[in-house]
C-alpha cells in the first residue's frame, strides 16, 4: 500500500510542483514565483505530499496579520482521489494552528465541486463570491472560511 508523506516544501521540490502547476493550471505559477516564496516571503509556508518519494501535491498558505489565506493547492492528476489534498490542507490548518492563527480563507473556482466538498468535510464554509476572479476565463470564485 502506498504511504502518504507531508513535509514543508523543499527548495529541491520546486521542479517536481512547477510540473504540477503546469498539468493543473492553465496560468501557472512559475519556478520563480516559488523561489520567491520559499526564500523571500516571510508571510509563507509550503508543504508537498509525497507517495514512494515522489512529490504528487503540494499547497500553500500566507499568514496576514492573525488570518490565514490558503494561495494554492494542487495535486497531480495521476494521483487526484487518494487523500493527498486532504492531507495537505489538514497540514495547512495545523500550522496556522501552531502560529496563533485561528481563522483560514480561500478561494475556490466556482466550477470545482470536488475541491468545494473537500473544503466543506474540512469545515470551511462559503461566505462570498468574487465575481470574475479567475483571469483565464472570467469564472468567479467561492470566498470560504473556517474557524479553527
Amino acid at each position: 500500500m502506498e504511504t502518504l508523506e507531508v513535509r514543508k516544501m523543499l527548495i529541491k521540490d520546486i521542479p517536481a510542483v512547477v510540473e504540477i502547476e503546469k498539468r493543473c493550471f492553465s496560468v501557472p505559477w512559475t519556478r520563480g514565483a516559488f523561489e520567491a516564496e520559499l526564500k523571500k516571503n516571510k508571510l509563507a509556508f509550503y508543504f508537498v505530499g509525497l507517495i514512494e518519494e515522489q512529490v504528487v501535491g503540494y499547497g500553500g498558505m500566507w499568514l496576514i496579520v492573525d488570518e490565514g489565506h490558503i494561495t494554492n493547492i494542487a495535486i497531480h492528476p495521476d494521483f487526484q482521489g487518494r487523500k493527498v489534498g486532504e492531507e495537505i490542507t489538514k497540514a495547512l490548518i495545523k500550522e496556522a494552528m501552531n502560529k496563533n492563527v485561528y481563522r483560514v480563507t480561500l478561494e475556490v473556482r466556482k466550477s470545482n465541486t470536488i475541491a468545494q466538498n473537500l473544503y466543506t468535510k474540512l469545515g470551511f464554509i462559503t461566505c462570498g463570491i468574487r465575481p470574475g476572479y479567475y483571469s483565464d476565463n472570467g469564472e468567479d470564485a467561492l470566498i470560504m472560511w473556517k474557524e479553527i
